[in-house]
Parts: C-alpha cells; sequence; structure tokens
C-alpha cells in the first residue's frame, strides 16, 4: 500500500523490515516488468495495446521499485508519453495519426495476407474500431509555443 509522507505530492511505497514486504515487492516489480515488456512489444504490434500495458508496469513499479518507477517514467523513448497521459493531458495529434496509420496498416495486412476464417477477420476489425475510437476520444495534446 502506498502513502504519502511529508507533504510529498507523490504516494511513495510503504517500506516494511518483514520478508513479506521484500517479497511483495519482488512481485511487484517482476509484474511491472512483464507488463513492460508487453507494451513494448505492442509497439510493433497494434493488436496488442501499448500504454495499457505501460500504465500497468509504471502502478506495479510505484508498488515495487521506486527506481524503475523513475526510470520508466522519465525514459526518453516514452516517459513524456506516458506522463503527459496519466497526467490528463493527452496524446500529440502526430502521435495518434501515427498510431492508427499503423494500426490499420497491421490490420489489414492480417486480414489480406494471413487470417483466413471470416470470423478471426470480423473480431480484428472490431477491435481496430474499438481500439480506434478509444485514441480519438483520448484528449489531443496541442504544442506548447
Amino acid at each position: 500500500m502506498s502513502d504519502l509522507k511529508d507533504g510529498a505530492s507523490e504516494p511513495t511505497p510503504v517500506a516494511s523490515s518483514d520478508g513479506s514486504s521484500r517479497l511483495k515487492r519482488i512481485i511487484w516489480t517482476a509484474g511491472g516488468t512483464v507488463f513492460l515488456a508487453l507494451g513494448l512489444i505492442g509497439i510493433a504490434l497494434p493488436v496488442l495495446p501499448t500504454t495499457p500495458f505501460l500504465l500497468l508496469a509504471a502502478a506495479c513499479y510505484l508498488k515495487g521499485s521506486r527506481r524503475m518507477y523513475e526510470w520508466l517514467t522519465n525514459n526518453k523513448l516514452f516517459g513524456r508519453y506516458l506522463t503527459d497521459y496519466m497526467e490528463g493531458r493527452g496524446i500529440p495529434l502526430r502521435a495518434k495519426a501515427a498510431t492508427l496509420c499503423m494500426l490499420w496498416a497491421a490490420i489489414a495486412a492480417s486480414i489480406l495476407f494471413v487470417i483466413e476464417s471470416l470470423i478471426l477477420r470480423i473480431v480484428l476489425l472490431a477491435i481496430a474500431a474499438g481500439v480506434t475510437i478509444h485514441i480519438i476520444m483520448i484528449r489531443t495534446k496541442r504544442r506548447m509555443r
């Protein structure tokens, strides 16, 4: 569990000297690493959602390893994107467009060249439509001028 300590604006993991607390931190950190791996795979595989897995990784790291949480949220590749999303600032229009283009290109390639089953094609289209709606509904981050 997390507490706010000494007027801190962000939660900090509560440390305890017993072994069960250490085991819990190890489990949270391992979970964060699994979710991070899934999120990274999702960058190249548009059917696998990147953002939810990165958010889950951040939540797990917050409970398990402050160092890994700081690394994730300050990472030069996706740290700003992740913190902007978590703080409700949105996603830049260019990132939304690139995401949707990659998503639909991968879905189209899968439907045309890989998937033969009509049911699976319909499921892929439904997933792509749902992801598209979700991305469009996320606030668009305006450029700072």
